[in-house]
């Protein structure tokens, strides 16, 4: 590791090793001091926009990597392939990827969101048939009849049912 300028002592600096500096062959005091802990709003910006291109990078890989192994039509070896290729050139893999397979990648998407919602819509219809009050007072009456409520529990769980 080199010495910055503030680490050597002067006499180190009269004996030779930074007599540059007289010289002006070393860089600025001031610059060095700029560069230490400061940062300035254009360095602020620019970390941003570079973390804002890395972060969509990180999507854009990951919904490749998932598509890779939900597409049931491509091969095991052809699914090796890809992610090989995605690890030894990423940027170059990732653009042919979704040019190559981009359309059949956005129908598995949709298909795949075409089921979440079918599985939601089903589960709300069942939740929801439970509202008739008669099934209601069937259920607490199992309940009762396996003593899992008393006779009190399920008189109150037949009149929460009723004024329903």
């Amino acid at each position: 590791m080199t010495p910055s300028l503030m680490d050597l002592p002067i006499s180190t600096m009269q004996q030779g090793t930074c007599s540059r500096v007289s010289r002006g062959c070393a860089p600025q005091l001031s610059s060095i001091k700029r560069k230490v802990g400061v940062m300035d709003f254009w360095d602020f910006f620019w970390l941003l926009v570079w973390t804002f291109f890395f972060v969509c990078y990180l999507m854009v890989l990951f919904q490749v990597i998932g598509d890779l192994f939900r597409d049931k039509e491509l091969s095991g070896w052809w699914k090796a392939l890809w992610i090989i290729f995605l690890i030894i050139f990423p940027f170059l893999a990732l653009i042919i990827y979704l040019i190559a397979r981009g359309r059949g990648m956005a129908e598995r998407q949709a298909g795949e969101m075409r089921k979440a919602q079918v599985a939601t819509d089903q589960y709300i219809q069942t939740v929801a048939s439970r509202s008739n009050p008669t099934e209601q007072i069937a259920s607490a009456k199992n309940l009762l009849d396996s003593g899992a409520i008393t006779q009190e529990e399920f008189e109150k769980l037949k009149q929460k049912a009723l004024a329903s």
